[in-house]
């Protein structure tokens, strides 16, 4: 695993131990990036990557341009290109603090993916779809994919051609998404079609809910072998020397692995603080 680029601009970069190869016209590379091992990326044009990016292992990705924001998560088996990649049009971004996994993205138009975006394993992207000639009736597609801020796409999905997808949307596990989505909400099912709002808690609710969130909290946090001193008063939480506004994310005090295992532990109920301390568990196996 590389454990740091500085700021570069160039041609080529390689790795030859951890099997690394970036080749693009011009490559930008910001502080505090990690990369895994196997990654293979080979642009015609440029290639960026923000600070505290992480990708993964057996990374692939072919194209034109390809802009990557900051505090980028990817766990590993990430396929970029596909079909029409060799396309001035083959561009891909994303924006700040998204998770990706093992997923398929086909950029033969360009795809946009905005800030805090989800994307659960083994989901796929697809910007073209043809076969037989079109001269006999069969049909024939190219279109990009936008994704808007704060959306989520479920387990095994598919994102099919031409689809925009408004901010702060759920997209259910298994769930094909054939036409644009405009109005938030919960969609799922094949094609995709809308379940329902999604509505914020009341605040006695979400009072109730954050003690919740702290109670669960407790047990793995002794199975971790750590007993952090933890108050709450709505909507700020204080670990130790640690506080975190969960309305608004806001955080101030000193981090220690005490306040790393809460943060990485509340991302789990979508309260997602990014800091300049990586999400790795200190406590891991």
């Amino acid at each position: 695993m590389v454990d740091c680029f500085n700021k570069t601009k160039g041609m080529k970069y390689e790795d030859i131990k951890n099997n690394i190869r970036i080749e693009a016209s011009s490559i930008e590379i910001a502080d505090n990036v990690h990369l895994g091992k196997n990654v293979s990326i080979l642009l015609k044009g440029t290639f960026s990557i923000g600070s505290y990016s992480h990708l993964g292992n057996d990374v692939h990705i072919r194209g034109n341009n390809v802009k990557i924001g900051e505090h980028l998560f990817h766990s590993s088996g990430l396929r970029i290109g596909g079909g029409g990649r060799q396309h001035p049009n083959a561009n891909f971004s994303i924006g700040d603090r998204c998770t990706i996994h093992n997923n398929f993205i086909n950029i033969c138009e360009p795809v946009e993916i905005g800030n805090d975006v989800g994307l659960s394993p083994e989901t796929s992207f697809l910007t073209h779809g043809y076969w037989l000639s079109v001269f006999d009736g069969f049909p024939a597609s190219f279109s990009g994919i936008k994704i808007g801020n704060g959306v989520i796409i479920g387990y095994r999905s598919l994102i099919m051609m031409g689809v925009e997808i408004t901010a702060d949307t759920v997209i259910g596990a298994q769930s094909v998404v054939t036409k644009s989505i405009s109005k938030k909400g919960i969609y799922a099912g094949s094609p995709a079609k809308f379940i329902k709002e999604i509505v914020p808690l009341t605040n006695e609710l979400k009072i109730i809910k954050l003690n919740e969130i702290i109670s669960s909290y407790i047990p793995i946090a002794n199975y971790h072998g750590i007993s952090p001193q933890i108050s709450v008063n709505y909507p700020v939480v204080r670990l130790n020397n640690f506080t975190i506004n969960v309305e608004t994310f806001e955080y101030s005090g000193e981090e220690d692995v005490e306040s790393d295992d809460f943060r990485d532990y509340i991302r789990k109920w979508g309260i997602r603080i990014y800091t300049g301390r990586p999400f790795v568990s200190n406590f891991s196996f």
